[in-house]
């Protein structure tokens, strides 16, 4: 039992609900018994949700990375250790560089990762740009 004082238009209303059934209520007011009805709600139907199509990749964008991977190496290749997205290639071909000095920022696993040359040597040739994806082993640069 729920007990409620009202006051609607300046007149007070002492409002008591003593049961409440599926689609009836028996209250009293001001010392007044009644029997409230009322329609039962209609269920909502659920949504119709429309997932769009996602079409798979471009199998060129694919094969990119294996194309790196594959293409002949003359010189001392540089690869990565792990697959990912080039953020930023930090040399350019002719440049010289020393062991541990960064030649490409790749993302990977949400992490950025200094890809270091191994050695000392000159930029032969690049073979990724920014925002290039690579495979795990594909070769980044080439130092003669």
């Amino acid at each position: 039992m729920k007990e409620y004082k009202y006051t609607i238009n300046g007149e007070k209303y002492e409002v008591v609900i003593n049961e409440v059934a599926e689609t009836t209520a028996n209250v009293t007011v001001n010392g007044t018994e009644y029997t409230v009805e009322w329609e039962k709600p209609e269920e909502k139907k659920p949504a119709v949700v429309v997932k769009p199509v996602v079409k798979p990749a471009a199998p060129a964008a694919a094969a990119a990375p294996a194309a790196a991977a594959a293409a002949p190496v003359n010189g001392h290749p540089i690869k990565t250790p792990l697959p990912g997205v080039i953020i930023d290639v930090k040399v350019n071909v002719g440049d010289t560089v020393t062991k541990g000095q960064t030649v490409v920022l790749l993302e990977a696993m949400k992490m950025e990762n200094n890809i270091n040359a191994d050695r000392d040597g000159k930029v032969a040739s690049i073979s990724v740009a920014k925002g290039d994806t690579v495979a795990d082993g594909a070769v980044l640069v080439v130092l003669e």
